[in-house]
């Protein structure tokens, strides 16, 4: 993505030095801090890229005639728009990028060295918020009329002020965009993923919160989508098109699965699983087809998956259909404690005890989180962790799942991860 980005800076006459060493300086500076291509978030060093690449692609449109100097501003804006690499949730705040590009020393100078007035490039960037609604939107704006008065340019020209709002609409429909164009459905169904598995969201919510992201952008945001989408090579069209096409036509299956599960036209059965079974090859390939669809944090022992499934000291339990014989649609599994290489940073003082069973997260279908399934397979698989004399079981789950749990069946924290929020908890069995 750098050298093609390098590519249209030359094309928009961004050839001085300081461009490219503000990409590559962003880009750097996002990988020390843990935030590059091994950062399972959706706001990561590729999605700043994505942004940046997508600006320029789309500039041409003809919503807003951008100058020279407008498209200085756009690219800085772009490349810095979530520019927080300190961050403790996904979800950059605005505010922390503007603190942080403010008192950068070394970006301060190449800003200097551009000679553009940061005061424009945070309004571009404040535009960015999302949703631009409510108290969000309101802050946002009480912050921009201030950078408007700090700024010599934009003190009492209000037409250039409403010019530069318009670039940050722009700027922040080719942020929800550019993404989805530049990938087929399954690029899009991982960064969905992702932002749920940063943002702490529950499985069920990931594709009826995309279905409504995009109405959203498709519905409030028509002209400046329209506009942007219509510059983009044809290819890039059609993958966006596509992506929210696939999430709607997986939402209207959710919806069915769920009407059907209401009028008690399919049943959730958990099923323990004899070892004769899980020998057999469908059935591993069954399960390993609904374990693919976890988020690529939680495929533990994904290299020796077939392995695991067929050792018996390993628990396997199954969603099926109806009867105990039934389709599979999610199963439960986990084992000794001492058998995975969890998390560096944990440090669980029962590790080499054998006394701790670890259950790697419970995995559906599509369309099945939330019926409860998954909450009778955990059950089965503590009944069955306790017939094996196991003292504790550990795992991973969403922060505020594990604090429901406390009082319950009297959890406790392990090891908290940020900005995630899946941590590492224990119970006694």
């Amino acid at each position: 993505m750098r050298n093609e980005i390098i590519s249209l800076m030359v094309q928009n006459g961004l050839e001085d030095d300081c461009y490219v060493e503000m990409l590559d300086y962003t880009i750097d500076l996002f990988e020390s801090q843990g935030l590059g291509s091994d950062y399972y978030g959706y706001h990561n060093i590729h999605h700043e890229l994505e942004v940046t690449y997508v600006s320029l692609l789309a500039k041409s449109q003809e919503r807003i005639k951008f100058s020279p100097e407008d498209i200085k501003y756009l690219y800085i804006a772009a490349l810095f728009h979530d520019f927080d690499p300190q961050k403790n949730v996904d979800k950059p705040h605005e505010e922390s990028v503007l603190k942080f590009i403010s008192m950068d020393r070394k970006l301060r100078q190449l800003i200097n060295t551009a000679n553009v007035d940061l005061e424009i490039i945070k309004v571009l960037i404040l535009r960015t918020t999302y949703p631009w609604s409510g108290d969000l939107r309101k802050n946002a704006e009480e912050q921009i009329k201030q950078c408007f008065q700090n700024s010599d340019a934009t003190r009492n020209n209000q037409q250039y002020q409403q010019h530069i709002m318009e670039m940050g609409w722009f700027l922040s429909v080719v942020d929800r965009i550019s993404g989805y164009a530049l990938g087929d459905f399954t690029k899009a169904m991982e960064m969905a993923k992702m932002n749920a598995h940063a943002l702490a969201w529950r499985p069920s919510l990931i594709v009826r919160s995309a279905v409504a992201y995009f109405e959203e952008l498709l519905n409030k945001e028509t002209d400046m989508a329209k506009g942007i989408l219509k510059t983009l090579p044809k290819e890039m069209r059609k993958n966006f098109f596509d992506t929210v096409l696939s999430f709607m036509k997986i939402r209207q299956q959710e919806i069915t699965i769920q009407a059907d599960y209401a009028y008690e036209n399919l049943k959730l059965m958990p099923t323990i699983e004899s070892m004769s079974t899980r020998e057999d090859p469908n059935f591993i390939k069954s399960l390993y087809e609904i374990f693919l669809e976890l988020p690529t944090p939680l495929q533990f022992e994904k290299d020796n998956f077939e392995k695991t499934v067929k050792d018996p000291q390993v628990i396997i339990n199954t969603l099926r259909l109806n009867d105990k014989n039934g389709e599979i649609v999610g199963f439960a599994k986990g084992g000794p404690l001492e058998k995975y290489n969890l998390r560096e940073e944990i440090r669980d003082e029962n590790y080499g005890l054998n006394n701790t069973i670890f259950l790697e997260p419970l995995a559906l279908k599509m369309g099945y989180w939330g019926l409860k399934g998954g909450s009778e397979m955990r059950h089965m698989f503590i009944m069955q962790a306790h017939s094996m004399k196991y003292k504790f079981l550990t795992s991973f789950a969403l922060r505020d799942v594990i604090r429901a749990r406390v009082n319950k069946e009297q959890a406790e924290f392990v090891t908290l991860f940020d900005p995630e929020r899946w941590d590492y908890y224990r119970i006694k069995v």
